[in-house]
């Protein structure tokens, strides 16, 4: 539209002050000169845009191969994969990604002098880091590397970009080329919009560690909250057993504390499965020595799952569920099963029992935070950490009816190490 108007007012101009062939000849040539700008205007405009579109297409790249590192945080060990990773996407000749303090990783050509570890030389850095805005280094003196008095460094201009962090600038990002003054357009604004990218991961990074620590946090809580009903039967049905049977009474204690040393001094989490196992195996062997026969137990979880990670007591609670408001108020003898199955990748846990079961209005609230089992450790509890880890796909599932018993299922992504955990939730 544009151009379309100064066409016209350009030939106007033109027709009003010539006359005669002279005037045919000009409308020609002016046409011409204004049809072939208006082409590479167009051209101009196209080629800026495939390259926006490329620059953001590598940017994307770029974050979604560089989003697990940096979901750990901005350290040495993630700053090096980064680097390599930019590197490699962008084609350019180095990368350095700093702190606020220190130069974490250096990858490409240039320096053997760039070390993690290595303090921030370049004033300009020191400028983005205090500032917040990107720089744009044109000539190798201003780029104060350690090396030019020694060789000549075939760095010679760069792009240094702050990664900030909720309004914070806590790094910098710089992509280097070799000739001086060789920066182009298409480079800087590829380096922009990756830092800013970067930035928003480092920050989802932060959040899921204040979360990891939340979690923590509850997790920590919850053990201070071990039932004391539970323990002050264990300890009378020590204190009775020592009358007949002194030898039993000194094996009970030895349970009881291994399971409080388990249950407070366990770190993590998420723990291996087989771990957590041992800790509920330990819960029943105290229980037993009040119930006797009336408690049974069955386990049935295969060998190659018993590494599979789970969260921090999380089954004890549906054990001692399944006991006390299962087994306890059945008249006879009960059982509690433990099962594990694995389904693509994820796996299953339930706890079942053959006790009383739950009424069908009642089980509608055992979920409720506040209600679960009552002891403060129960099934709520245990429902709200699994979601608050991995998500609303994943928690309990209670099926029960009355008189027949109950079923608990937690249900969880199947996982080996406790870092597969975080990159599940990405």
């Amino acid at each position: 539209m544009v151009w379309a108007t100064i066409c016209v007012l350009v030939l106007e101009l033109f027709l009003v002050v010539t006359t005669g062939e002279i005037k045919l000849l000009y409308f020609f040539l002016i046409a011409n000169t204004l049809f072939f700008m208006y082409k590479l205007d167009q051209e101009y405009k196209k080629s800026a845009r495939q390259a926006t579109e490329r620059n953001a297409e590598l940017s994307f790249k770029i974050a979604n191969e560089t989003l697990p590192y940096l979901r750990r945080g901005l350290n040495e060990q993630n700053a090096e994969s980064i680097a390599k990773i930019i590197q490699s996407i962008g084609e350019v000749a180095a990368v350095s990604i700093t702190d606020r303090e220190r130069q974490l990783a250096y990858i490409g050509v240039g320096c053997e002098h760039h070390h993690p570890g290595d303090k921030i030389l370049t004033r300009a850095t020191r400028e983005v880091i205090e500032s917040g805005v990107y720089k744009i280094v044109r000539t190798q003196k201003e780029l104060n590397c350690p090396r030019q008095n020694v060789c000549d460094c075939p760095l010679a201009a760069a792009v240094i970009v702050p990664l900030k962090c909720k309004g914070k600038v806590v790094g910098t990002i710089k992509l280097y080329e070799t000739k001086a003054g060789q920066l182009s357009p298409d480079l800087i604004r590829l380096a922009i919009g990756m830092g800013e990218l970067l930035g928003i991961q480092i920050e989802m990074g932060e959040l899921d560690h204040q979360a990891k620590l939340a979690a923590e946090a509850q997790l920590n809580a919850l053990q201070a909250q071990i039932n004391p009903h539970f323990l002050f039967n264990v300890l009378n049905t020590i204190i009775a057993t020592s009358r007949t049977s002194p030898n039993r009474a000194r094996r009970l204690l030895i349970h009881l504390s291994e399971f409080f040393r388990k249950s407070l001094k366990s770190h993590g989490t998420l723990i291996p499965l087989r771990e957590e196992m041992s800790f509920v195996k330990t819960y029943l062997i105290l229980e037993k020595a009040r119930f006797g026969r009336k408690l049974l137990f069955k386990g049935e979880i295969p060998e190659e799952l018993m590494d599979a990670m789970v969260p921090r007591l999380s089954i004890q609670p549906l054990v001692e569920n399944a006991v006390k408001h299962g087994i306890t108020e059945k008249i006879g003898n009960g059982v509690v099963t433990v099962k594990a199955e694995q389904v693509g990748q994820e796996i299953y846990i339930t706890v079942a029992d053959d006790g009383v079961g739950i009424q069908p209005e009642r089980l509608q609230e055992v979920l409720k935070p506040g209600v679960g089992s009552g002891n403060g450790v129960g099934m709520a509890n245990v429902h709200e950490r699994l979601i608050g880890l991995y998500g609303e796909k994943y928690g309990l599932r209670i099926e029960s009816e009355p008189g027949v018993g109950t079923k608990v299922t937690m249900h969880l992504p199947l996982t080996m190490t406790e870092y597969e955990e975080v990159l599940e939730r990405v």
